[in-house]
């Protein structure tokens, strides 16, 4: 069997890998070729930021510089693909050769989606990807570029904002919505992260909307409705990611906002299979369909391609919505709903605990300065636990492993 991977991010090397986890005799594994766009072993994008932080390359390569190699996965590094015929069951790629496929999986994950004018200018970054990354920090660090504007205050305009303020860069952020990261936390949540961020160096302007980037050639400003102008040596679009399926144009696949696949992480067409940023999954707390656009989900997916490729009849549970901040300096986790029927909460300064509950149970909880009891809360989150019982005692950082035992006993019994 010819399997063909379109993208090698932690979507892509996971089913690779899994395969041949499941196949370990040589003569029984399927033919597996990997293509990516960049000119990279596969690499984690969440660890961008220790890479250029701390030289850490053995977290950017998570599975290793030669993981391909061990695998024995033909790995096309900085290879484009231009379309894709189900039909003919057979891949164009950019330089107009093809590639014949048995089982294909789409594994493309996201790009930059920037709807602001000027976004395309030199000068202004990105950190979607490490080959968008790359040139600015070259800059931050050469000491040609001594400030810089992130327009976005989600996760990854967050998560930017830190490193570049970490390599001694005035930073200024923008966000058009109330708060940073207003899908991820709520006020009060948001309102901690954001004191974080200003005692790091960097100035946030929320309520505030971005107009253009703005320049003769080359981004030089950044204008605001209704006509402020803001300067920076360089600028980074961080206002959010679109699926790539540019190139599945013709290719008569189901999509939304991103590829549709069902529990089997099937598309419409058989022979193509999906998973990571690049489809849209039910979410497992809501039922509802969109992209959940973060690793743990990308990876779990892989899992459950990889064995359906090879007959297993093994269906995904469903995305979660979780995140985490790691550079913060304090640590913020969030997990579910913003919001439920009843909320719990206990905070002193920076440390809170936020739990929302729908019908006695847990639908999201916040977490920042203290995140212990993150795992529990999730594990009773997912196993719909009536916690009802615990009130307020849900919020002590202890609350664990006793309890939770006696609260899935008493459900099973």
């Amino acid at each position: 069997m010819r399997i063909l991977i379109l993208g090698a991010g932690p979507a892509g090397i996971s089913v690779a890998e899994h395969l041949r986890t499941l196949q370990p005799d040589a003569d029984q594994q399927a033919d597996i070729t990997m293509i990516s766009a960049e000119p990279f072993p596969p690499y984690s994008p969440p660890a961008m930021a220790e890479h250029f932080l701390h030289g850490r390359g053995a977290a950017l390569y998570w599975k290793g510089t030669d993981i391909c190699e061990r695998l024995q996965v033909d790995y096309r590094a900085g290879t484009e693909v231009r379309a894709v015929d189900p039909a003919a069951k057979r891949v164009t790629l950019a330089d107009d050769t093809s590639l014949a496929f048995d089982e294909l999986v789409i594994a493309t994950g996201s790009r930059l989606y920037a709807p602001i004018d000027g976004y395309d200018l030199p000068g202004v970054y990105n950190f979607k990807s490490l080959t968008a990354a790359q040139e600015l920090i070259a800059h931050a660090r050469d000491g040609e570029v001594k400030s810089a504007v992130v327009v976005g205050a989600g996760f990854i305009g967050v998560e930017v904002a830190l490193l570049l303020a970490d390599l001694g860069l005035d930073v200024t952020m923008v966000e058009q919505q109330d708060r940073v990261m207003p899908g991820m936390l709520d006020a009060e949540t948001a309102e901690i992260v954001g004191q974080a961020l200003a005692e790091r160096g960097v100035r946030v302007r929320t309520g505030t909307q971005a107009a253009a980037f703005a320049g003769n050639g080359r981004a030089d400003a950044l204008v605001l409705e209704p006509g402020e102008v803001i300067k920076g040596d360089a600028y980074v679009a961080a206002t959010g990611v679109r699926p790539n399926l540019e190139f599945l144009t013709g290719a008569g696949l189901d999509t939304g906002w991103g590829l549709r696949v069902d529990d089997r992480l099937c598309t419409n067409i058989p022979c193509i299979r999906a998973a990571g940023d690049a489809v849209e999954t039910r979410d497992r707390m809501t039922g509802e369909r969109f992209v959940h656009a973060i690793f743990p989900n990308a990876v779990a997916q892989a899992r459950v391609v990889a064995e359906q490729l090879l007959g297993y009849d093994t269906r995904y549970e469903g995305a979660e919505s979780m995140n985490s901040l790691r550079h913060l300096g304090i640590p913020v986790i969030a997990v579910g709903s913003q919001a439920g029927e009843t909320e719990l909460k206990i905070r002193t300064g920076r440390h809170l605990r936020k739990i929302n509950l729908t019908e006695g149970r847990i639908v999201g909880f916040r977490l920042a300065g203290d995140i212990r009891g993150a795992g529990v809360y999730r594990s009773l989150m997912l196993r719909r636990v009536d916690v009802s019982r615990y009130g307020d005692a849900l919020l002590e950082p202890g609350f664990g492993s006793a309890r939770l035992a006696g609260a899935v006993f008493s459900r099973a019994a």
